[in-house]
């Protein structure tokens, strides 16, 4: 049986200030607080990525905590694609979707 899924918005804020570390979830949160980090991340020209799976183990994570290397390839592939769209001049002026 599977848990059910929750309606709630969520959001997960990652930092890879440290490159020598994996990213670290820097903050976390459902409902006002989830819609206060992407406001907070538009504001200052960050990419909001909507993928709700990732999310949902990304939530997992303790705040200041590194990912898990489980994680490694998934988030290495959103970065990847944030990457290719700022070397494109893509603006990151709206919500963006997961990379097909």
């Amino acid at each position: 049986m599977s848990e059910p899924a929750d309606p709630r918005q969520s959001a997960v804020a990652l930092s890879y200030l440290d490159k020598s570390r994996a990213p670290i979830v820097v903050a976390k949160g459902y409902g006002v607080t989830a819609e206060s980090i992407m406001r907070e991340a538009r504001a200052n020209g960050l990419y909001v990525h909507a993928s709700p799976a990732l999310n949902k183990l990304l939530m997992q994570v303790d705040l200041d905590q590194q990912i898990p290397p489980q994680l490694y390839l998934a988030v290495a592939e959103v970065m990847a694609w944030i990457h290719g769209l700022e070397e494109a001049g893509t603006a990151p002026e709206k919500d963006v979707s997961q990379p097909n």
